[in-house]
This record gives structure tokens, sequence and C-alpha cells, in this order.
């Protein structure tokens, strides 16, 4: 169909461009090119979005969907907010993650990437607005991510999620305090309890041998 030419697009995108321009040129708005690519990559992330909900088992497109409208959101932010930049980019990538999981709970792999990015997200903006050391904040929203394995509905057994959540939670609580160097214990005595714990298992269930 004529209407979509893509002519008219490239010809669009150009006016958009020189109106840009000119309103830059007489001082009326500054930072022409993070408006213009942040138009350009909403439009293309609606476009994603719209093939999305048109079908669902376009699942696929979520990852391009949202990380595009995400970046186009960090890129549209005014200066008061550019700190916040890492975390809305994070988050648009995230929420990919997070509709592939909601739509269907057998995806649980989903959790995992989702809550890592947006603790990158988290942490990026921790350090730019407030300049923390955000290390133990990666270990405790890795832990976080790995409880909600655990937890959230999806098909299949995945308590074996508790064993890693619970040990980046402990490591995330100390990291950055003066108790961090009861870690040289700590650690030892997770593995063994852990590794007791199998061994148990392994003797109880008669199927195991």
């Amino acid at each position: 169909m004529k209407r979509y030419d893509p002519r008219l697009w490239i010809g669009a995108l150009m006016l958009f461009g020189g109106v840009l321009i000119l309103l830059e040129n007489l001082n009326i708005i500054g930072d022409v090119g993070d408006i213009f690519w942040g138009v350009v990559w909403g439009l293309v992330g609606l476009f994603f979005l719209y093939i999305l909900i048109r079908d669902r088992n376009n699942w696929w497109a979520a990852f391009p969907a949202f990380t595009l409208i995400g970046l186009s959101a960090s890129s549209l932010l005014p200066p008061a907010l550019e700190a916040y930049s890492g975390l809305v980019f994070f988050a648009g990538i995230s929420a990919g993650f997070i509709w592939v999981y909601v739509t269907d709970t057998s995806r649980w792999w989903a959790i995992i990437p989702a809550g890592v990015l947006l603790t990158l997200g988290i942490i990026a903006a921790l350090d730019e607005v407030f300049g923390m050391d955000s290390g133990s904040f990666l270990f405790l929203g890795m832990g976080i991510t790995f409880i909600l394995v655990a937890i959230l509905p999806g098909g299949g057994g995945r308590s074996w999620a508790f064993i890693p959540g619970v040990i980046l939670l402990v490591f995330g609580s100390f990291l950055g305090t003066s108790a961090v160097g009861l870690l040289e214990y700590l650690w030892p005595a997770v593995l063994i309890l852990v590794g007791g714990y199998f061994v148990l298992r392994f003797f109880r269930n008669p199927e195991a041998k």
C-alpha cells in the first residue's frame, strides 16, 4: 500500500530533524540529537509493541519493544533527571523479560535477567545520584531475584533457587560492613551445610541410589 512507502517515512524523519535543528538554532530547545533519536527509538519500540499486543504468540517482540522504549525514555529525560537515565534504560529491558514471564509463568527463566537488569539500573542510579558504593546492592538484588524464582508461580520445582538466593543475600548483607571478615568463616560453613544437605538427600532417597 502507498501509505507504507519508505519515502514517506524518510521524508517525515528529515522534516522532523529539520524542524528540530531550526528550533535549536533559534535557541528554543537544546539536545537535538537526544530528542531526535529518542523519538525514533520510541516509534520503532511502539511498532514492536503493536506486534506483541496484536498476537501474544509473538512474545519475542517484547525484547526489542521494551528495550527501545526504555532507550527512548532515557534519551528524552529532562536534564534534571539525567542521572536516572541508566535506571530507565535497564528498567525498560527488564520490563521485556517481566512481560515474557507474566504472560506465561512457565517461562520462569525470564525472572532472572529481569531481576539482574533491574538491579543494575538501581545501582546505576545510586552511583549517579548519591555516589554510593553499591557493590552490596548487586548481591542483594541477585539474591532477591533467586528467591523470587523459588516462590513465584511457574512450572517445575524450583526450590533449588533458595540456595543461591540466601547465599547472595547473606553475602550482600555483610559486604561493605565491619563484619565482612566473618565471610572467611561463613563461606566454608555454607559449603559444609549445603554439601551435607545433598549427601543426606542422596542416602535418604532410595530412588537417588
